[in-house]
This record gives structure tokens, sequence and C-alpha cells, in this order.
């Protein structure tokens, strides 16, 4: 073990989507401590342009280095990864970085009938970086390419408002529906869509609603549990995880906002069962 053992993680989203990251992080590093930024103050990210997100990116990876002293970066966005990470990896080059990508490969493995849905948001989907990806995959299946403006926004929304409340949940559903509805039919007949790739991390948060409008037998493919394992991967590669005995509690997070405090507050405590006190907001 190294020095930078003890340090911890960082994390970071455009809002709340990437708490789904976080939430695999955790469950596969259960010693680890993390820092994570919600930059709901500038979202969304999937709506701007690459300089915008570049931008941003840089100001929280330099917060997150200069105040946190992290030990490794989690761009837990879509986004942002596309737009940013090269910059962000020649901007701090002692740092292990992980991105995430809309998870194709999975799919292809994944998938009987040979017809992947992929949605995201535009920015992702638009990007240079996704289209490699995608070109890289050619002949191995059938893409149909969805971008799902104001789905992200929706769901970061849902938090200002407790659990319970209906309203948001119906914004998200007629969201959902409208965009699966018009890539084509789901399900395991031939040539049907029977793998949904979802290419946004905010859309972990819907996945009830969408397992409930394509039915059981459409696989539901994200980036969460492959990026825990890449972190890993990285950490143990530069001799720097974390060694206690035991798991670290909730004290072992702590979530800065750019924007309001009480809608992350209840993202927390929703997705991942923290307490308020793990949230603070942040000007950057």
């Amino acid at each position: 073990m190294n020095d930078t053992a003890q340090q911890p993680i960082g994390v970071f989203d455009s809002g709340v989507g990437g708490l789904s990251v976080l939430q695999a992080l955790r469950a596969e590093l259960p010693l680890e401590r993390f820092v994570y930024v919600a930059d709901s103050g500038h979202a969304p990210y999937g709506e701007r342009g690459d300089a915008y997100v570049a931008a941003r990116t840089h100001a929280i990876s330099d917060f997150l280095c200069a105040q946190h002293h992290i030990k490794a970066l989690v761009v837990a966005c879509n986004t942002a990864t596309a737009a940013a990470i090269h910059e962000a990896r020649v901007r701090h080059p002692q740092l292990p970085l992980v991105g995430v990508e809309p998870a194709l490969k999975p799919a292809v493995a994944a998938t009987r009938t040979g017809h992947v849905g992929v949605i995201g948001t535009r920015g992702t989907l638009g990007s240079a970086k996704f289209a490699r990806l995608l070109a890289s995959l050619e002949g191995q299946a059938r893409f149909t390419i969805q971008p799902c403006d104001g789905l992200a926004h929706a769901i970061e929304r849902s938090t200002a408002h407790p659990p319970t409340a209906t309203q948001d949940a119906t914004e998200i559903r007629a969201l959902c529906a409208q965009y699966t509805g018009a890539m084509g039919p789901f399900g395991t007949e031939e040539g049907a869509i029977d793998t949904l790739v979802l290419g946004c991390t905010h859309y972990v948060f819907a996945q009830d609603i969408l397992r409930d409008l394509l039915g059981p037998d459409v696989a539901l493919i994200a980036t969460g549990e492959p990026v825990a394992r890449q972190t890993r991967r990285l950490l143990q590669t530069a001799h720097a995880l974390a060694c206690q005995d035991t798991p670290l509690g909730a004290d072992a997070v702590t979530v800065f906002t750019t924007g309001a405090l009480e809608p992350l507050q209840n993202a927390v405590g929703r997705w991942l069962q923290l307490p308020a006190r793990c949230c603070s907001t942040v000007d950057l």
C-alpha cells in the first residue's frame, strides 16, 4: 500500500445521475472513501456544447484534486466523458481516470435478435467518441439510436419532491414512452429490439418505468458495474486500494452540489440510503 491508499475517489456528474455509478462503486469498493460532485447548477450537460462541458469538467476535477486530494477520478457522465476526458487525462496525468460510455459491447454480447436500442442525451449520441464506438461494432448488431431530450432533466427535477410525488413520475413515464415508442418494436420476436442500452447515468433511475413499458424480456444494460470493476483494476495496479478491516459507512461519502441542497439530499436518501448530513453545497 502506498501513501495515497487512504485518499478518496472523486466522482462527478452533471447532476444526480452519476449517483447510479457511485452506487455501483460503493458495492464494488466498500472500503473506499468517496467525494461526489453533482453539477446541478450547470445541468443539463447533454444539451450543451463541448467547450462548456469541458470547462465544467476541468473546474470540478481541479476542485477535487486541490481540495480533496483524490487518488482517482470517475467521470460518471457520458457527455463529459465524450467531451473532455482526453483533456482531463492531459491535465491530470498522475491520476487514474475512468469515464463512462454507452455499454454497446455488453449489449452486443447480450442480444439474441441482433437488434440493440440505445437511448442517451443528444450530446453523447452526437459525439465523435460515440461515433467511433459505434463504427467499431459495425456488422455485429443492428443499432437503433434515440436521443432523449429532456429525460435526464426530468429525472433530475424529480428529486425536488418526495418520492411519492406522482407529477414527475408521470412526466418521466411519458418521455420514456415517447422515445421508446419512436424506436420500433421491442421484444424477442425476429427483428425486434431485445436489448436497450441506458446511455445516460440518469436513466438507471427510470429503469423500473422502462421495464414496465418494455416488458420483462428486454435486457436493460447500464454502465455502473463495469465502471466500478475498471476503477478497482486501476487502483489495484497502482497499489492504491484502501485496506481497512471493515466496510465504511455513510461517513465515508461526501456529496456536493452546485445547485439546490434539498433535491440532492432527497436523491441520496432515496437511491443510496445516505443521510442528509453527507450533503453540502459548493460554488464552482
